[in-house]
């Protein structure tokens, strides 16, 4: 007698399981909250989440597939590699943001003078035919390439930038630097996308392999756009954070008072 053959629902259930298990799981692994970067062990993560160990093996292996862990025999689940933060909330360049976990260097591949494409000029507010500052860098934390970006800055503030420490300095510093101001707001998209080849081997990672891209348009303190940016990250090795806070407008003719959360005498959307 034929044995009967799990109803696909019934595997699509445990397949959704095992990727809320690993989902939670990954957060753990990317805030560092594992002891000495071991996983529990399958019994003990079966029993944690209510749920079987086969579907504990399906998470695991999800976050095998990823990068994330390593599953050796006898050993148990470890932590295969570090995922490093990377806040959404503020205005920072990579070391700024990644200084607590060890140095940021930059490798200048390429750096002149040229003639944009009509958007990047669009984008930074320039006539047609004006020349921009590119400069193409890979960066790398503790020697371990993380990003390739691919910069477009307005001249007069990025032709002073031939003669500096490139290397081990962040952009934005020395920005503010050359402009005599502060940087101000930044208009930020972010996107996956896989690797071609050139960004594969610049990277060392696998071709096609799936990139967190960055488009980033940043303005000086004064609303000037002065660099328009293209970074791609290793999804592997980073991760991005930020703190959201959501804003309730006040229904026309509704008194600022009369809604929870709102005080009167304060405009929505505003500190």
């Amino acid at each position: 007698m034929d044995r009967p053959v799990a109803a696909p629902d019934t595997r699509r259930r445990r397949a959704d399981r095992a990727r809320q298990v690993a989902d939670l799981l990954r957060r753990q692994i990317v805030h560092g909250n594992l002891p000495r970067g071991r996983l529990p062990l399958e019994g003990v993560l079966a029993r944690e989440f209510g749920i079987s160990r086969n579907t504990v093996r399906e998470a695991l292996d999800l976050l095998r597939e990823e990068g994330l862990v390593e599953r050796c025999p006898g050993v148990g689940t470890t932590v295969a590699a570090e995922k490093y933060p990377h806040g959404l909330h503020q205005l920072l360049g990579l070391a700024e943001t990644l200084h607590e976990h060890g140095e940021v260097t930059n490798a200048v591949r390429t750096m002149s003078l040229i003639e944009p494409p009509a958007p990047v000029s669009h984008r930074l507010g320039l006539p047609p035919g004006e020349q921009v500052v590119y400069l193409e860098r890979l960066r790398s934390l503790n020697g371990l390439p993380l990003s390739l970006d691919l910069t477009y800055l307005v001249r007069d503030v990025g032709e002073p930038l031939f003669d500096a420490d490139l290397v081990h300095n962040d952009i934005f510093v020395l920005l503010e630097q050359v402009a005599g101001q502060p940087l101000g707001m930044a208009e930020l998209t972010v996107e996956a996308v896989n690797a071609d080849t050139h960004t594969a081997a610049a990277l060392g990672a696998p071709r096609g392999a799936a990139l967190l891209m960055v488009e980033r348009l940043t303005h000086l303190s004064d609303g000037r756009p002065v660099d328009l940016e293209f970074v791609r990250f290793r999804g592997d090795r980073l991760t991005m954070r930020g703190h959201l806070r959501r804003e309730h407008p006040i229904p026309p003719g509704v008194p600022p008072g009369a809604l929870p959360g709102i005080p009167s005498g304060i405009p929505s959307g505003e500190e």
